[in-house]
């Protein structure tokens, strides 16, 4: 796997990854009983991005660290599903 190949794949995790994360420990204003005029209820209270980055990145690294080794070291690739399923017949 080339370079450019691993930080495109590293990308695609890390974004989906973070859609994961973001909902993880927010409290809405709601449950702050702190309902800033004008927003919507459900809105976070407090929100830190940069922790949510941090935690993202951690996340993907290890992720993507289980992706290289299973493809990389083991070589498993999509031609070894087959081996997987031997056919019934």
């Amino acid at each position: 796997m080339g370079w450019i190949t691993a930080l495109a794949i590293y990308f695609i995790i890390w974004w989906t990854a973070l859609f994961a994360i973001l909902p993880i420990g927010v409290r809405s204003q709601t449950e702050e009983n702190d309902v800033v005029l004008g927003t919507d209820h459900g809105a976070p209270a407090s929100f830190s991005f940069w922790r949510k980055a941090f935690w993202t990145t951690v996340v993907s690294t290890v992720i993507f660290a289980a992706y290289y080794f299973v493809t990389e070291t083991l070589g498993f690739g999509i031609d070894s599903i087959p081996t997987l399923f031997p056919h019934a017949g």
